[in-house]
């Protein structure tokens, strides 16, 4: 049978390889390391090439991958196509299977954690995470609400809308038992909320199985610096510790970025890491180069010298069209572009090359609207573009190298102003006109969640600015808003935007925005981009009260709920009917415990949707939390009928009932709610309660043991488990809850107190004196406290002492709705 001929790609590469002059003191480093065996102290596991763009990393990264393989070694070569460590692994698998060595158990884990991340995303919109509160003095707030973290009431859901993939992963912990319950199993949680934790010994099992059949497998990871982000601790980790396996010594890493290795998470390993500076050729590299080329005549190659620098990417851009005429050098007028393209004689060729430096990336439909040819010469056409070497390939797109670029888009910008803003705006109408075909297949509310349509809108936005800067700003600007509420990734893109379009269009406006919005994303992220927009921009935008919203989003984030709460009242002055300013302002006031504040609020957030069982749910949960039972369940009862799916609002009528004392009432509605969700933490320790007040002790630690075993850092029930087992007389297993309690809150007042109640069990009455005090320091009133400590100064001989708390405690006395012996770990 006859072998099949090559591919395009194939003899593209094979002739690029062919011409790669120069670096051979780093070859001959890399071939030299894999003569050393690893246990040879002069082997190093890692090299990292760094350079400035267009110094020819990727280059020689390729050689340096094929010269692994020349040595027998398996290898896999990753760039920025890949946007995680789950994408990485991928493509890793991907091309050790194309080498014969399939890694059957980490496809079948990516396969899982593809569906796993669907079913995530799916389900979005119902997911309700479901996590109790953290009471102390110092969080005593969210305690009592049940509300945890920004925007998140246990089981209901963000304030600010659906759910998407970057709001899993930020808000992992907080997500984790409602995700669980979705996603049948804890594995399946850890999959997509922390995929390496759960991928990672797949791979290092996989490469250790792999090790014994080949000399070495080599790993390159390119463009690092982009990559790194996600990459670095991950390979750091994988090599310095065993956290997830052992990594086989046959293991060569590679990485290649524009930038050295962070010293302080590698400065302390330089002995296993070779560094790899790469610089411009030498005058005798890049003399070499295009003497292979072809091109010796001396005026051609002091002009190339001249005219690159030495920079790799641009002598081999002006080797390839092999200039023989010394004519044709040393015009003054002559400019980069020109010299890249002055040798190439035919005019569609160099029109293409041109036209197609206009997109920022390229693929095969990009190209088709840039370049104007009969269909049946586009195939040849687009293999000429595609093997030029100023173009990279990452995934399914091409990218021009930006030194090549950025000349050639000033050069098409001062020949014809008006026919460079033409050809921008026929582009962003094609970019319009894909977008309105995606979003057919899409309701209105997914377009933004959907990566092809964001990357569709930055191409039509990119365009739109560079034809009209003036004109295409105030929408960007708009974009910008929405982009916050996206996670930082997709932020980070549009702040971007009006920096490279600025820098491409040579707009100070929008180079001054962009640098603007970096300088901010990078000090304060989300809170600093809202900002910037919101002291730049002209005042009179329809997004302005949305960006004041966005902003105290962010700084309730970070903590700053005073600061939060002063922005969402600016937003509300814009726009009074705003319901995600409202109810953030509820949950600012919340965590601050100004729960009367929050109701006002809260009752204009129901006139402004009167039908969504949200509020409804929402409102009764801070009824109850001020003790106004009977309203509380009027608000639970009438969303339970529009929405009974919902367990967080079984959980709060279950524990409104508690309160009231309807013990038949609240245990139906908390085993409603954990059949609903049998991980949900919150709703195990109401019941845990319920248990109490019935004397049920075997029952009460089943579920704390249960609701602890989900979320073992929460300070509450470690606490609530501590009291009931001091009760059972168990105080040394309650010490170790209550030591735990306070690691987590070191302000957990009754904490204190119950850890003093146990150690004076046990005779340390020295040490309960000392917790009794603390805790007395946080809460003078805590007559329970009072009562506690005034028996272990009796029993130390301070009766006077112990009389004077007895005394106290009488005059705050008033009648305890738990037995004496116990007390609630929180306030509710």
């Amino acid at each position: 049978m006859a072998q099949a001929r090559p591919s395009i790609q194939e003899l593209i590469a094979r002739r690029r390889r062919a011409g790669f002059i120069g670096r051979s003191g780093e070859r001959a480093a890399f071939r030299e390391n894999l003569d050393l065996a690893p246990e040879d102290e002069r082997h190093r596991f890692l090299f990292h090439v760094h350079g400035h763009a267009g110094v020819g990393k990727t280059f020689l990264v390729r050689e340096l991958e094929q010269i692994a393989r020349e040595r027998g070694a398996l290898t896999a070569y990753v760039d920025e196509s890949a946007g995680s460590v789950p994408d990485a692994l991928a493509v890793i698998s991907h091309q050790l299977a194309r080498q014969g060595h399939r890694l059957k158990k980490l496809d079948e884990a990516l396969a899982t954690h593809r569906e796993r991340r669907h079913e995530a995303e799916a389900a979005a919109l119902a997911l309700e995470p479901e996590t109790a509160p953290r009471p102390s003095a110092g969080a005593l707030a969210v305690a009592r609400a049940g509300l945890v973290g920004l925007g998140m009431v246990p089981g209901v859901g963000p304030f600010t809308g659906a759910l998407d993939a970057d709001r899993l992963a930020q808000g992992a912990d907080r997500l984790r038992a409602g995700l669980s319950a979705r996603l049948r199993n804890q594995e399946d949680v850890h999959l997509v909320l922390s995929p390496e934790r759960v991928l990672t010994p797949v791979l290092l099992g996989e490469l250790a199985a792999l090790a014994p059949c080949v000399p070495w497998i080599v790993l390159l990871f390119d463009t690092y610096e982009r990559t790194g982000r996600f990459l670095d601790g991950w390979l750091h980790e994988i090599m310095t510790t065993d956290r997830h396996g052992a990594l086989p010594a046959d293991v060569v890493l590679v990485t290649a970025g524009q930038l050295p290795l962070a010293s302080a998470r590698w400065g302390g390993f330089a002995d296993f890491v070779a560094d790899v500076p790469l610089g411009p050729f030498t005058e005798a590299e890049a003399r070499g180069l295009l003497a292979d080329k072809g091109v010796r005549a001396e005026p051609v190659v002091a002009e190339v010298l001249r005219l690159t620098g030495g920079l790799p990417v641009l002598v081999s851009t002006l080797a390839e069209a092999r200039p023989a005429d010394p004519r044709d050098v040393g015009d003054p007028s002559g400019t980069a572009v020109e010299r890249f393209l002055k040798w190439e004689q035919d005019p569609v060729r160099r029109a293409t090359a041109l036209a197609c430096a206009l997109p920022r990336t390229l693929d095969a439909d990009v190209v088709r609207a840039v370049v104007e040819c009969p269909e049946e010469e586009f195939d040849g056409l687009y293999a000429w573009l595609r093997g030029m070497p100023f173009i990279s390939e990452r995934g399914d797109r091409m990218r021009y190298h930006d030194l090549v670029r950025a000349p050639m888009l000033r050069l098409q910008r001062r020949q014809s102003p008006r026919g460079w803003a033409q050809r921008h705006r026929q582009l962003a109408r094609t970019f319009t006109r894909w977008l309105a075909e995606t979003e057919a297949a899409l309701e209105p509310g997914e377009f933004w969640k959907e990566e092809d349509w964001r990357e569709l809108r930055l191409a039509e936005s990119y365009h739109c600015l560079c034809a009209d800067p003036r004109t295409a700003l105030p929408g960007v600007l708009g974009d910008l808003v929405t982009a916050c509420d996206h996670g930082d990734d997709v932020l980070w893109r549009w702040v971007r935007l009006p920096a490279e379009a600025g820098e491409d269009t040579g707009s100070r406006n929008l180079e001054s925005w962009g640098s603007a919005l970096a300088e901010a994303f990078t000090a304060d992220g989300v809170a600093g981009v809202a900002g910037v927009l919101l002291d730049r921009a002209g005042g009179e935008e329809p997004w302005r009260a949305t960006a004041r919203a966005v902003r105290a989003d962010a700084l309730a984030r970070g903590g700053d709920q005073q600061g939060a709460l002063e922005e969402y009242d600016r937003a509300l002055a814009l726009d009074p009917a705003l319901v995600r300013a409202l109810r953030g302002k509820v949950l600012a006031r919340s965590s601050l415990g100004d729960y009367r504040a929050a109701l006002v609020d809260l009752r204009r957030v129901v006139e402004l949707e009167p039908d969504n069982p949200y509020n409804m749910f929402l409102r009764g949960e801070h009824l109850r939390i001020l003790g106004r039972y009977e309203e509380a369940l009027a608000d639970l009862d009438h969303g339970i009928r529009i929405d009974p799916g919902q367990s967080f609002a079984w959980a709060s009528r279950g524990a409104a009932r508690l309160a009231r004392g309807e013990l038949e009432e609240a245990l139906a509605d908390l085993d409603r709610a954990l059949d609903l969700n049998p991980d949900y933490a919150w709703a195990l320790a109401r019941r845990a309660r319920l248990w109490r007040a019935r004397r049920d002790r075997t029952r009460q630690l089943a579920d704390l043991n249960r609701a602890l075993a989900l979320q073992p850092d929460w300070a509450w029930g470690r606490c609530e488990r501590g009291d009931a087992l001091r009760v059972a007389g168990r105080d040394e297993e309650a010490l170790v809850d209550y030591d735990r309690a306070l690691a987590l809150d070191p302000d957990y007042t009754s904490a204190y107190a119950s850890r003093g109640a146990s150690r004076a069990n046990l005779g340390r009455l020295r040490e309960a004196l000392a917790d009794f005090d603390r805790a007395l320091l946080l809460d003078p009133v805590y007559v329970w406290a009072l009562r506690r400590r005034a028996a272990v100064h009796r029993a130390l001989g301070a009766d006077d002492r112990a009389e004077a708390d007895e005394a106290h405690a009488d005059r705050l006395s008033a009648p305890q709705p738990w037995p004496s012996d116990e007390h609630p770990s929180s306030v509710d």
